[in-house]
């Protein structure tokens, strides 16, 4: 399946112009909900990172593991065919959004 199509109940696959409008709003509703739910479990592994740092004394911030996260947003980007620069400023959000946590959880 490509970018370019979805799939009806039963695995029929169907073009996007053969969807309403509202289909393709209800397939962005779900998309989006999938999504938040993806940044919730990314927020609680990186705060249970920050409890193994605390208990650990180690720094909040690892620069080598913050730059191999954005190379593999980077990658990542590029074999589904999105913008790298889009997809790492996301990431840099999410990065910066854990270190807060973290810094506020200590």
């Amino acid at each position: 399946m490509t970018g370019t199509e979805n799939q009806r109940g039963g695995g029929e696959t169907v073009s996007p112009e053969e969807m309403t409008l509202d289909q393709l709003r209800e397939e962005i509703e779900g998309i989006d909900r999938e999504l938040v739910e993806l940044i919730a479990r990314r927020t609680y592994v990186a705060y249970t990172i920050a409890q193994v740092k605390d208990q650990r004394d180690l720094p909040i911030v690892d620069e080598g593991q913050e730059q191999r996260v954005m190379d593999r947003a980077g990658e990542n980007a590029e074999r589904f065919d999105v913008d790298a620069n889009l997809v790492k400023a996301i990431f840099r959000l999410l990065i910066e959004l854990n270190k807060v946590e973290q810094r506020e959880n200590r």
